[in-house]
């Protein structure tokens, strides 16, 4: 089948559709009132996630943002400090939830890569003293966002555990795009889940459903976690709809993330092959890819050019633009935006 004029969407992996077969999924699911946990597909697909990530329970939520801020609330009282990389989602992306909400205080530190390393963390925890907030909670996020797909290694994540269990703190993952990382390093979700005290996972990104993020952790955080869904007004009723979605994606959608992943590596040879030195490719390390270039003007140049021949993709900054591979980016795609660039550049 031919690509020539398909507009080419890698703006993100948020902008999938759900499949037919999804949609299928969908209609035949069995519902109730969530909120009174009687949605039977709901209460399946947390017992699905809870397993996969080898963890006692999980809970559906409906967004990554929502997973997030419940995630902190579990572990921080009012005036408690949070210490994370400055492109963590939730320091970054997240409307300062965690400060207008939970009265938390972001402590953002700055790593090259968008890995925080350990002892940067250690350099900063507070001494328990009356004049200054607590240091309770570390969030890591995986894969890295705004560092291009960057995945946190399961030794790096085990580090952090050590210290934070030394100091009595809790550690919290952002594992939005979890599931990439754990195709792309090999390691079972089982193993990251087993090295942070809760961990949110998001379902409407590669994953290709329509909404959804889950909040997995022990029995009683998830319970606890309940009271603040309800109470940041994430009570749903008849969710088995959106939860068949997840179970659908479990079984067809996360076995072929793989397929993203080489089409961003590929997608990434191309665009070192046709682009001039006014940009630098960065290596993509699962399905997101990283073009940095020399200024503004570049990089509303490039856009612009790429938009006419009908590939979209995001500007996070003025020197920076984000390609995502995903399920709704065709096979060949990204030999077919390779193809128009070197044909434009030729003509």
């Amino acid at each position: 089948m031919s690509l020539e004029n398909d507009p080419l969407d890698f703006r993100s992996d948020t902008f999938t559709k759900p499949s037919a077969g999804m949609r299928e999924a969908m209609a035949r699911a069995e519902v109730g009132d969530d909120v009174f946990r009687e949605d039977p597909t709901v209460k399946e697909l947390e017992e699905r996630v809870a397993g996969l990530f080898g963890r006692e329970a999980s809970m559906l939520v409906p967004s990554g943002t929502m997973a997030n801020l419940i995630g902190i609330a579990l572990h921080c009282q009012r005036g408690d400090e949070v210490i994370m990389e400055r492109r963590t989602h939730s320091f970054a992306h997240e409307v300062g939830g965690g400060a207008a909400l939970l009265g938390v205080l972001f402590n953002v530190l700055d790593s090259p890569n968008g890995i925080i390393g350990p002892e940067q963390v250690r350099a900063v925890i507070r001494h328990k003293d009356v004049h200054e907030p607590i240091s309770r909670l570390v969030v890591l996020e995986n894969t890295i966002n705004l560092a291009g797909g960057r995945v946190v290694p399961l030794e790096q994540v085990q580090t952090f555990r050590r210290l934070t269990s030394e100091r009595d703190m809790r550690l919290h993952m952002d594992g939005a795009r979890i599931w990439n990382a754990s195709v792309a390093g090999g390691t079972p979700l089982s193993e990251y889940a087993a090295e942070v005290d809760t961990l949110s996972c998001c379902l409407s990104k590669g994953m290709g459903c329509p909404v959804g993020s889950m909040v997995i952790g022990d029995s009683a955080d998830i319970e606890r976690a309940r009271w603040y869904r309800k109470m940041l007004g994430g009570g749903m009723r008849q969710a088995g709809v959106l939860a068949a979605c997840g179970l659908y994606a479990i079984e067809h959608n996360l076995p072929r993330l793989a397929e993203d992943h080489a089409q961003a590596a590929e997608l990434a040879e191309g665009l070192r092959r046709v682009l001039d030195d006014r940009h630098k490719v960065q290596d993509p390390e699962t399905n997101i890819l990283m073009v940095h270039t020399d200024g503004q003007a570049t990089t509303e140049e490039t856009l612009t050019l790429w938009y006419q021949l009908g590939i979209m993709a995001l500007p996070l900054s003025d020197t920076m633009i984000r390609l995502v591979t995903h399920i709704d980016v065709p096979q060949g795609g990204a030999a077919e935006a390779i193809r128009r660039l070197e044909k434009s550049k030729s003509g």
